[in-house]
């Protein structure tokens, strides 16, 4: 089986990398694949040998998307689906990273995958977008809504944490927005079990939630951190409100993914094994 996958340095193609085992994987950097150019990226698609795609790519700049949205529409929505399109043409499988900023945030229950979207910014706006493009290209394809992406490369909270808490005693941490922090890792595990299946013929096309467990809020996850890294640094709650942004973030980003679970045997992972791991890699 061989994937083409639309990025390589990002924190999720980067896993994928590592841990495709047998499973070719052809990916395409920035110069390689232009995502502010869908037809050109259609025309990889249209000419490559693979037996699946994967768009690990994105445009994730929450903030600056509020003021760059033509670019997040093309590179979030645009492109993907001209890449979706290209691959029901050919009859290949597409598989697609989206994210919990499609929901509002309101509430305090898990979001299934039927649940009514309203996203709050131009960044979930577009990747909404991107989905529903995606589906109406109407060939075979798995959206894979995850949350909160932390890994041992590239930016992510994991890595902010570590580095001010070695260089600060005491932090001022959101603790009123809740969800599920989720390893790159397992993400990547996650989207080569369910290639594994397609290339089987057993793959099930439709959109699914992948996200770590337990719940936590950014305070509780920072404090993880903190204590997995053997750092005394102290974090003080505040709330949302208190931390303005350019783009408003989700309250409640729990997703439910007992779907997943039921159609391809992945359960939620453990993010509190996932962090000891990456911690790990990044202190040692």
């Amino acid at each position: 089986m061989k994937i083409l996958m639309f990025g390589k340095t990002g924190q999720v193609a980067t896993e994928v990398l590592r841990r495709a085992g047998e499973i070719e994987v052809e990916a395409l950097d920035r110069t390689a694949a232009d995502l502010t150019d869908p037809d050109a990226c259609a025309a990889l698609v249209q000419r490559t040998d693979a037996d699946i795609i994967l768009n690990a790519a994105a445009y994730t700049a929450v903030d600056k998307a509020e003021s760059d949205e033509a670019t997040a529409l093309c590179v979030n929505s645009e492109t993907p689906i001209r890449m979706a399109a290209a691959a029901a043409a050919r009859g290949l499988p597409f598989l697609h990273i989206s994210t919990d900023y499609v929901f509002d945030g309101s509430g305090d229950a898990a979001r299934s995958e039927g649940d009514a979207t309203g996203p709050l910014g131009v960044y979930g706006a577009t990747k909404l977008s991107g989905e529903d493009g995606i589906r109406a290209a109407g060939g075979e394809h798995v959206i894979l809504r995850t949350s909160w992406v932390f890994s041992s490369h590239g930016a992510n909270f994991v890595k902010t944490m570590l580095r001010l808490g070695a260089e600060r005693d005491a932090l001022t941490i959101v603790d009123d927005q809740v969800g599920g922090p989720t390893a790159a890792g397992d993400i990547a595990d996650a989207l080569l079990t369910i290639a594994r299946s397609f290339s089987a013929g057993k793959g099930v096309t439709g959109t699914y939630h992948f996200a770590g467990a337990p719940w936590v809020s950014w305070r509780g996850f920072a404090e993880a951190i903190f204590a997995e890294a053997g750092l005394k640094t102290t974090a003080a709650p505040i709330p949302t409100a208190d931390y303005p942004t350019p783009a408003a973030r989700p309250l409640n980003s729990r997703l439910s993914c007992a779907k997943i679970e039921a159609d391809y045997g992945i359960a939620a992972p453990d993010w509190r094994s996932s962090l000891k791991d990456v911690v790990e890699e990044l202190t040692s």
